[in-house]
């Protein structure tokens, strides 16, 4: 799945995530594939699962999937 950068780093800081947010800027791709930079989001402490289902329908609802 693709996923804007912006949106990951805006999630980020919304759950007072500063410091992962601050090193995902530094070290994603503008476009995030959940398979193929899957270890990267791993590094990071970011789990995509839990984006995607967050309350509200987490990013999943932001992106309309």
């Amino acid at each position: 799945m693709q996923i804007p950068k912006d949106q990951i780093l805006k999630y980020l800081e919304q759950q007072g995530q500063g410091s992962t947010a601050s090193r995902a800027q530094n070290e994603l791709p503008d476009q995030v594939d959940t398979e193929q930079h899957g270890d990267l989001l791993a590094n990071l402490g970011i789990d995509v699962g839990s984006i995607m289902n967050a309350g509200g329908g987490g990013l999943r609802g932001k992106l309309g999937l």
